[in-house]
């Protein structure tokens, strides 16, 4: 109980110096400055942040620094320390309280490794970045052991190798980057939980290195998985953290995606309204002029943006909207993106029965059950069974029919 108001009180904490727009480093040296000692470093800072001490006789010099109210942050340190029994701080640290930093990326106390420079960060980044496109064209079966090796490498790199501090957290950031590609990998090979562990470990390695960015991605990613696994609560609650995580100071590119993620959790919570609104706000983030988006956000893009608007109109029953949409972007996607042409088909097939278009339904529905079946994708594989649920209602179109009578066996328990 106390381990856990002690990670709160630093999740609140990393927020304010965000907030005021300072590093940990930075942060450490203006302390030092206006308490006239150098004691103070910016591993102290870091310590602070994860909840491994409150830093008591420091609190009214961070106020100062950061230009918060002394007594605010008296009463966030009470309850870290057990003296309040209401938490002073809110939504801020749904992050943490959902999920909790571990020890997994601790460096060894005697380093056994080699050291290494910014040569061997830039050869982890091409790989991590090789993840990410080969997952564009391959489906999580084909690359969850590799991928799974490769993050072990990395972390056991971090933790046993010797590196200066700018070192440690390019290395912390190209591990948060990997594990997200591989929880993303795991969820699409129906590996959940081995998904959620990768997850919380990018979100440990992100916060270390201080980039709110990432941490908000990797929590996103999670928010999906949630949202699609049967905890829409959850998902939704996540999904608005990592917004709140990201800042309004975020690449527009990953407030584009962050608000989508939050449109998709409100979707899959039942709830239209907030979810419009969340799209909205998507396509407002992704016209503003910004160059600075990270490499791991290439992928945003308008179109992109529209295939989500066409997913959550089709889970919102609104087939008018959804279906012209969808069959735009299928008309000119990548077809080597094979996995991602067959959830699209998904969606119009499914839009297609509700705008009562058996025939056409059935189609596209053919299409990607035939697709999926060569796919170690968990994500393929339900959609196909999503869609031939939703066209059971039409078993008396003949296209329909047939279509049951040779796949409907996938629908077996």
């Amino acid at each position: 109980m106390k381990d856990a108001r002690r990670r709160r009180f630093g999740t609140y904490l990393a927020r304010l110096r965000r907030d005021a727009h300072k590093s940990q480093r930075q942060l450490a040296a203006m302390l030092c400055i206006v308490s006239d000692t150098q004691s103070l470093t910016r591993n102290d800072v870091s310590r602070w942040e994860r909840g491994g001490r409150i830093p008591d006789s420091w609190l009214p010099f961070i106020a100062e620094v950061l230009g918060v109210p002394a007594v605010e942050l008296e009463r966030a340190a009470a309850y870290a320390r057990g003296e309040l029994d209401v938490a002073p701080f809110g939504a801020a640290v749904v992050l943490s309280e959902l999920i909790p930093p571990g020890d997994s990326l601790t460096p060894l106390p005697t380093p056994i490794g080699r050291r290494v420079g910014g040569d061997d960060v830039a050869r982890l980044a091409a790989r991590v970045h090789g993840f990410r496109l080969a997952d564009d064209v391959l489906t999580g079966g084909d690359l969850l052991a590799p991928v799974f090796r490769e993050l072990n490498a990395a972390m056991r790199l971090y933790r046993e190798s010797t590196h200066t501090e700018a070192v440690a957290d390019a290395l912390l950031t190209q591990v948060g980057e990997l594990a997200q590609i591989a929880g993303w990998i795991a969820s699409d090979a129906g590996q959940h939980a081995q998904a959620e562990r990768a997850y919380r470990i990018g979100i440990e390695a992100a916060r270390q290195a201080g980039d709110p960015p990432l941490v908000a991605n990797l929590a996103g990613s999670l928010a999906y998985q949630l949202s699609n696994t049967g905890h829409e609560r959850a998902g939704l609650d996540l999904a608005r953290a990592a917004v709140d995580e990201a800042g309004r100071d975020a690449p527009a590119k990953t407030r584009a995606l962050f608000f989508d993620r939050v449109a998709w959790a409100h979707t899959r919570a039942g709830e239209a309204q907030p979810a419009m609104q969340a799209l909205g706000q998507a396509h407002d983030a992704l016209t503003e002029a910004d160059d600075r988006a990270p490499q791991w956000a290439y992928w945003v893009s308008r179109e992109e943006l529209e295939v989500m608007d066409a997913r959550v109109f089709t889970e919102l029953r609104r087939p008018l909207r959804a279906v012209p949409l969808l069959a735009d972007v299928l008309s000119r996607y990548d077809a080597t993106h094979a996995r991602e042409v067959v959830l699209y088909r998904s969606w119009l097939a499914v839009a297609l029965a509700d705008a009562n278009e058996p025939e056409q339904a059935a189609e596209e529905a053919r299409r990607v059950v035939s697709a999926s079946v060569d796919m170690t994708s968990d994500r393929t594989a339900s959609r196909a069974r999503v869609v031939l649920q939703r066209l059971r209602d039409f078993a008396g179109v003949p296209e329909v029919g047939n279509l049951l009578h040779e796949h409907g066996h996938l629908l077996s328990p």
